[in-house]
């Protein structure tokens, strides 16, 4: 693999990078993903806590450069939301064909002045890959920081570029889920990069952060490697997000039907959630049920799981109860809350992607839009009936096997 390691800046000017000669065109096509200012989203986040892990830095971005400015999707050790472009080492690191590296910045003459190297953050070494459009334009980089000089190895250096690829793929997929026009066209390769690139790295990662764990007596790299180890599995259950919503929008042909025993969707339910439940002080019930459904049990076990996951994040007080009822041919399967509730004229926007209840929450949003998606494929009835500040509850309605009819 090539790579940069700048530690001359011989030939170089001080200060602002040169713009691309393709500036105009670049721009469009930043302003195009619709991403800019937008509120901060969990797997952008992870994917900088995971850069900063990787390599051992204090600092990590997802940096978007604009016309005046360097914006942070996301961002882990810097508390700035952006910064003039004139201070921004991503707008030189969009220049090169591959990793950026400043080894020390008081050795570089372009980055000895810049105000977050003589001010805060003190910023003394730099990695960045660049964020690259398929037709060639970089948007900014997902980029390692640190306050001491140091290098990267090759594996690193690696990392640093999956990352950047696998960041790129969650712009083209937001996009993509936002113009329905383009959607079936993209998911399936974009969900194949995500799996290729990233999967057998996040394996490799919580691997090596086990050992870690497991073998330091530091109380410091134990909590540090444990908040990476939490990282990896947050991103990777958004991947499986991902993965969902790409099936439930592109899949043509009508996913295969089995028969599934409640009970056992019940326990696997229970045993995923649970935790997360106890983690929060709420009560997590699931009714008793000899029932047996007609459903495809991957994503019925999904489109509940999103639903239960929903209904645990937004109650801050009592529980949450997974039920059923019997009907004539059907078992209409019910998640209710005790949570914050969603407004009459709201509800309908639940069903939308990216729309979040509270915006202040993690997650891609894509929530009750998967769910949406995969109930249709199905052939399943969804209703949603809630009050503000009463609490919420969403209802599957799904066939019943013949020999439980």
């Amino acid at each position: 693999m090539s790579q940069q390691r700048i530690t001359s800046d011989a030939g170089y000017a001080p200060g602002t990078a040169p713009r691309p000669a393709n500036e105009s065109q670049r721009l469009d096509a930043l302003h195009s993903y619709a991403i800019l200012d937008t509120a901060a989203e969990a797997t952008f986040d992870d994917i900088v806590k995971i850069a900063a892990q990787i390599c051992g830095t204090s600092m990590a971005l997802v940096s978007l450069v604009d016309t005046e400015r360097q914006w942070f999707k996301a961002r882990v050790g810097i508390g700035a939301r952006e910064t003039p472009v004139e201070q921004a080492i991503c707008a030189h690191a969009i220049l090169q064909p591959d990793v950026f590296v400043v080894v020390d910045t008081h050795l570089d003459s372009r980055f000895a002045a810049n105000p977050m190297v003589t001010g805060e953050p003190k910023l003394r070494f730099y990695a960045g890959a660049p964020l690259r459009t398929s037709d060639g334009y970089p948007l900014g980089t997902v980029c390692v920081l640190d306050r001491e000089p140091r290098q990267l190895n090759a594996s690193q250096l690696e990392a640093l570029q999956v990352l950047a690829r696998q960041t790129m793929a969650l712009l083209e997929l937001r996009r993509s889920l936002s113009t329905a026009e383009a959607m079936q066209k993209h998911l399936r390769s974009l969900m194949a990069i995500a799996g290729h690139d990233l999967r057998q790295l996040l394996q490799s990662i919580t691997m090596s952060l086990e050992i870690a764990r497991l073998k330091s007596g530091d109380p410091l790299v134990v909590r540090q490697a444990t908040a990476g180890i939490a990282a990896v599995l947050k991103l990777g259950q958004d991947l499986d997000d991902l993965a969902m919503a790409s099936s439930a929008v592109a899949t043509v042909v009508a996913p295969k039907r089995t028969e599934v025993p409640v009970a056992e969707l019940f326990a696997a339910l229970e045993q995923s959630w649970r935790p997360q439940a106890d983690r929060k002080g709420l009560r997590l019930r699931f009714a008793a049920s000899r029932g047996r459904i007609v459903s495809n049990p991957r994503l019925l076990k999904s489109i509940l799981g999103n639903l239960v996951g929903n209904a645990i994040k937004y109650t801050s007080s009592g529980g949450v109860l997974v039920g059923c009822r019997h009907l004539k041919n059907d078992l209409r399967i019910t998640v209710v809350d005790t949570g914050m509730g969603i407004a009459p004229e709201r509800q309908i926007e639940m069903f939308d992607a990216f729309h979040k209840a509270d915006l202040n929450s993690d997650g891609l949003g894509l929530g009750l839009a998967i769910v949406r998606s995969a109930v249709d494929l199905l052939g399943h009835d969804l209703q949603l009936r809630s009050i503000p500040g009463k609490g919420t509850i969403v209802s599957v309605t799904v066939p019943l096997a013949a020999s439980a009819g």
